[in-house]
This record gives C-alpha cells, structure tokens and sequence, in this order.
C-alpha cells in the first residue's frame, strides 16, 4: 500500500462537556446535604485556541466560577489529601475507612475545579504524580466498578434488606462518578497519563467497557432519554428499585465522562505503550467502536419531533438553525479518530482489512462541509478516507509480542469471585443498615464538605425550587439544603423533605411544627 496521508497536528485545546450534573438527588429514605454537580474544569492557562465550536472551556457558565468565591485548598491540605490516598479492598466498600477515602476524592475534585479556575490547577497534578496516586485512583474506579456490578445487583435481590435510608448506597454508586471525573480533569496533562503507569490498561478497558455498552444501547434505542433523567421521577426514591433507576441514569453520563477520558489518552498515542496502542486498536478495536458513537449520536434523540441533543449536563431542545452544530461531544469522538487513525504508529499497527475499512468509510458521509468548516482538521480525515477508499491496505506484519493485560481488574475478580453474596450480606450487615445517629453524623459530616459558598461556586447556575422547578430565592430555613420558590412549595414539599431534614437539623416531624417555628 502506498503511504497514508501524513497525520495532521490534532488541537489538545478542547475539552469535554460540563458534566454539571451525574444524578438527581441522592435517594434513600433520607437526602443527604445537597451534592454539588460534577464539572470539569474551565479553560487552562497557556491551552491552544481551538475553533470556536469546540472551546476549551466546558460552558459559559463556567466563566462564573472565576468570580470571588472559596478558596481551592491551600497547598499543604492538598498535599496531605493526595498522600492519605490508598487502595481499598472490594469488602471494604462503604465502610468507615472507605468513607473517609471517598470524602478526600470529593475534596480533591472540587479542588480541580476550582483551582483550574484560577490558573492553578498544576499544583494537584504534581502532587498526583510526585506521589504516583493515578494508579491508585484508577484502582479504585475499577474497584467501585465491580462492585456496581457483582455485589449492587445482589443487594437489590435480599429479600429480607429494606434499609432504613439508601443514602449510604447512594455514595458508592456516585464515587465511580466523582473519580471519573477527577480523572477527566487532570487527564489533560500528558506527564499525568505518563504517571498512570501500567494501570493505563485498565483504564483503557474501563473507557472500551463503559463506551461498547452506551453504543450498543444506542444502537438497540435503549440509550436514556430525557425523561429518564428527569429530576422529577427520581427526586425522592424510597426503594432499592428506585436507586437503581437513579444509578442508570448516572451510567449515562460517567460513559460520557470516559469518553473524554480516553480522549485525552488517544492525544498522547505517540508516548503511550506499546501494550496501550495494541489493546487499543487491535484488542478494541476502538476507532469502529467511535464509528458507532458518530453513527449513532447517543447523546442526540428526537422527542415530539424535536431534536434533542445533551450537552452541559442537561437534554435540551434544538433549534432549527443549530442542529447542524457540532456538539462538544461530537467533537470528542472526532478528535479520538483524527488521533487513532492519522497518527503514523497507529497507521503502521492498526488492521485496515475488509471489515474495518467498510466501517471507517462510513465517516464520509457525516464528514459535510458545515462539519469541516467547525473543525477544520477534518480536511485531513477527508483525504485519508478517500486514499482508503481507493486503495487496498497491506496488513501490518504479525510479529510475536509479549503483551500486557490489565492487572486490576482481574486481581479483584480472582479474589472475590464466587464470594459476592457473602460480600453483599457482610456490608448489609456491617455498612448498610446504620443506626440513625451514624446517619446524622454521616450527613453532618458531608454538610461541612458542601458548604454553601462551594454549592454556589460549583453549580454558578440560579437555584430551581424543589417543588415547582421555577427559580428559587429561598432555602429551607432548618437544614439550608433546599431551595423554594415561597412558603407555600416549602410546605408541600415537607413530606418528602422531613426526613433529610431530621437527619441534617433535628427537623420538627410534622407540617404542623414546621409552621410553628415560622
């Protein structure tokens, strides 16, 4: 085969959407402190200027968060939450030890967010790799993983579990969420993806994994609309059945998150390891995988004959005049392949057989000159396809090599295999059915991590009311976790709050105490 076209200098100045928010309200029995929304962060300082389709910056909103607000974490709390990182055992989910690991993601997280605001975000991605934690975070995203798999599903078949709040439930299931998103934040850094280390691997599979679901679901149109994500539905589940809507819709979104993961790992192909590049174009063969994202669109869906697209974390409806735009997920799927199919390694390792060749000439169709024109480094996936198109590519030479295979995941599936009903009954019995004053304590133990003034800084956006969804001005005058538009929503709203409220405040139990200490 004559040489492919030359690769094209890809732009590493674009960013994933704005994740603002993963779920609705945390559920269970009780609402724990209100959970402020998963973003990323805003443009880095120094980044190239993408075109304007595909800025660096999440959203606009994002511009909010350089106004004075709290402060990132000053130098030596980062440095002590970095070093106190350690690797869990599946068993241990959700117990003490875990928790108190989960709440310093979470402080980490909002700490990325916030720093990179301020054009200070380098200071955690040195600490990250100085202290060589990306592996640890990767393995506990894999950990929480299995655990959402092989354990989660045999909690919701006990008969005999009717736990007192799923609140406690509800924290491992969004830490998958929260580490992703970490993940996505300071993955931008090359010298970070160099850090992982062998981990990478897993990291890879995690993103294929969560990736092949959303497109087959896609494909079969089983992919969560926006009526599944909508607040309303799942605003105070009381049942385990209700938590599992409430974790398919986070699913959603955590995929999305790992595609701008492997996004930013497809940027540095040139650096990566040998064992990276194999598992990524011939164990996955991923750029079919991404030919399924662009032909399918996952996050696009029309409802009533209007055009949906999810963007920023929320569905929203599209005029006519911007449904041709490219989206800031359509632009990460396009860059993975501009970085898979025109780097010359992968051209060199990558399979160009019958198949793949059929698959990948699929792009041209969606390659039209309204999409070229917002992301001009398409022009060079034009020529390449036409070039594959024509020609008939030599299969790359079959030579005998000792590849690596992910480590984590199957160390945790050896150990615990068979062991998962028992795992299950063990934390039902030790980690899910806590005491009303270990939840009182648990949620007060959140409320000091979501102060109000991080709420407002995270989630820039005006409050909606609880009740009625139009803007807020008010909170709940007892625990200052929920917003109302007047009295009125507070008060019947207060059934379904009290609980939460009881655990935050020491609530007064009815309607009729409630209007007593108004």
């Amino acid at each position: 085969m004559s040489p492919l076209p030359p690769s094209v200098c890809v732009p590493k100045a674009w960013c994933p959407p704005d994740g603002r928010r993963v779920s609705s309200a945390p559920p269970g029995g009780g609402r724990a402190p209100a959970v402020p929304p998963l973003r990323c962060s805003p443009r880095r300082q120094g980044a190239v200027k993408a075109p304007p389709a595909v800025a660096r910056c999440h959203s606009d909103a994002d511009a909010a968060m350089a106004a004075p607000g709290p402060a990132p974490l000053l130098p030596a709390e980062a440095e002590a939450l970095v070093r106190a990182l350690q690797g869990t055992e599946l068993r241990d989910i959700g117990g003490q030890r875990w928790l108190r690991q989960q709440e310093s993601v979470e402080k980490l997280n909002m700490h990325a967010i916030l720093s990179a605001s301020a054009g200070q975000e380098q200071l955690l991605t040195e600490l990250l790799v100085t202290y060589a934690k990306i592996p640890v975070l990767i393995g506990a995203l894999i950990c929480v993983e299995i655990w959402k798999h092989k354990v989660f599903p045999v909690l919701c078949q006990l008969k005999d579990f009717e736990p007192r709040s799923t609140f406690p439930i509800y924290v491992v299931l969004r830490h998958e969420a929260c580490i992703i998103n970490l993940l996505e934040t300071v993955f931008f850094y090359k010298e970070v993806c160099g850090s992982a280390e062998d981990s990478i691997l897993d990291l890879i599979d995690y993103c294929h994994r969560k990736l092949a679901l959303l497109a087959a679901q896609s494909a079969k149109g089983q992919t969560v609309t926006p009526a599944q994500l909508c607040p309303e539905d799942l605003a105070s589940p009381s049942s385990m059945q209700e938590l599992q809507k409430q974790a398919e819709a986070m699913e959603f979104e955590i995929a999305l998150k790992a595609l701008s993961v492997l996004r930013f790992i497809t940027d540095q192909v040139e650096s990566l390891p040998l064992s990276a590049l194999t598992r990524m174009l011939s164990t996955h063969n991923l750029p079919c995988l991404l030919v399924e994202l662009v032909e399918h669109c996952p996050w696009s869906c029309w409802e009533a004959g209007k055009l949906k697209k999810f963007e920023n974390g929320v569905w929203h409806n599209v005029p006519p005049e911007d449904q041709v735009k490219m989206t800031k997920l359509d632009g990460q799927v396009w860059i993975a392949l501009l970085n898979l199919l025109l780097s010359p390694e992968c051209q060199r390792k990558y399979h160009f057989d019958g198949f793949n060749r059929s698959q990948l000439l699929k792009l041209r169709v969606f390659l039209t000159d309204v999409l070229v024109d917002q992301l001009p480094n398409l022009v060079e996936m034009q020529r390449f396809l036409s070039h594959l198109a024509v020609t008939e590519p030599a299969l790359p030479k079959k030579d005998l090599v000792l590849e690596q295979v992910p480590f984590i995941w199957y160390h945790i599936l050896k150990k615990n295999t068979g062991k998962w009903k028992a795992i299950a009954k063990h934390q039902v019995k030790h980690v899910f059915s806590p005491t009303e004053e270990e939840l009182k304590l648990q949620a007060r133990r959140w409320a000091e991590t979501y102060s109000l003034d991080m709420m407002e800084a995270l989630a820039p956006d005006k409050p909606l009311c609880r009740m009625c969804g139009t803007e807020a001005a008010k909170q709940c005058f007892l625990c200052q976790n929920e917003w109302y538009c007047s009295w009125a929503c507070e008060v019947q709203h207060w059934q379904k709050h009290k609980i939460a409220c009881n655990l935050m405040a020491g609530a007064p139990a009815s309607v009729h105490d409630l209007q007593e200490k108004q």
